[in-house]
């Protein structure tokens, strides 16, 4: 009922020991707090929270037009409803490495169990577009520094995430994720890596957990998690595909409420009055207090 049971302090170690646990950890994208609650509910091992879904709730671009306020806001909503950990992109860190500090310190606040920080000019682009820009060596090791030496829970993750194979290649992107990881990152994020054999040379030049995006529709093939695991990976996220589906079936819905004047077809697709209010936990807030609560929970549909 409400929220967590868990405390950010304590999801922060779980993240920790998942991460050097030796096994591969899913980390679905959530878009709404609900949406986190289902995540946990089907046995993923955490939370992610990405800033281009974030940004397109919004009716946005992922081009840093969201301010750290917002992403905050949003982020804390999200992390409270689970016990699993959740980690939230943090862009460029909304500044200069004072406002790297800062945002570090909010998102803490906020419950959140890490952060990645990127390396790319502000505004940014989405990781798996063309286009991109990369900040010089110092900048980026500037943020990431700032953001270490920041954080009052030294579990708080710090992840750098590194653009810089679109722009330089691969052996910039390594030359780069050390660096990164001299300069107190916990782990590195390298974005759009090409294939397997990518994101093996990161491992190898590194001795901290890493990261792979698995989005639809960008630079890298689906790969599964037995295939990642292979080489190395120790997370695999999955920004939007949430927000893709739930807004899918949503044009669907739409487009036949539009063509046929009824949504009757659609509703086996549906989640259940039963299933929604399962999610909610509904039952438990009417025995909070009956008195105040007082309704039934229908179990046929």
């Amino acid at each position: 009922m409400l929220y967590s049971k868990t405390t950010p302090e304590q999801k922060r170690i779980r993240f920790r020991e998942l991460l050097s646990s030796g096994t591969i950890q899913q980390f679905p994208g959530a878009f709404s707090p609900l949406s986190a609650r289902l995540i946990e509910e089907k046995g993923f091992a955490g939370v992610y929270i990405s800033g281009a879904v974030l940004a397109n709730d919004l009716g946005l671009p992922d081009i840093g037009l969201t301010t750290l306020t917002e992403v905050a806001t949003r982020a804390g909503q999200i992390a409270r409803m689970t016990d699993l950990p959740s980690i939230v992109d943090a862009d460029t860190g909304f500044g200069e490495p004072m406002n790297v500090a800062r945002t570090v310190q909010e998102l803490e606040n906020a419950g959140l169990a890490g952060c990645h920080i990127e390396d790319q000019f502000n505004p940014k682009r989405c990781g798996h577009l063309d286009g991109k820009n990369v900040v010089d060596l110092d900048t980026a090791t500037k943020r990431i520094r700032a953001a270490a030496d920041a954080r009052r829970d030294p579990n708080f993750l710090i992840m750098a995430r590194t653009d810089i194979r679109a722009t330089d290649g691969l052996q910039a992107a390594k030359d780069r994720a050390k660096a990164l990881v001299d300069a107190g990152a916990d782990a590195i994020f390298p974005e759009a890596m090409r294939d397997l054999a990518e994101f093996q040379a990161i491992r190898d030049a590194v001795d901290v957990p890493i990261l792979a995006n698995m989005t639809e529709f960008g630079k890298s093939d689906l790969f599964s998690t037995r295939e990642l695991q292979a080489v190395g990976v120790n997370m695999i996220i999955y920004p939007v595909t949430l927000l893709r589906s739930a807004m899918g079936a949503a044009e669907r819905v739409l487009d036949t409420l539009k063509s046929l004047g009824t949504q009757e077809v659609r509703v086996p697709e549906m989640l259940t009055r039963a299933r929604l209010y399962d999610l909610v936990d509904y039952e438990a807030y009417n025995k909070f207090d009956s008195g105040i609560f007082n309704f039934q929970i229908p179990r046929t549909h």
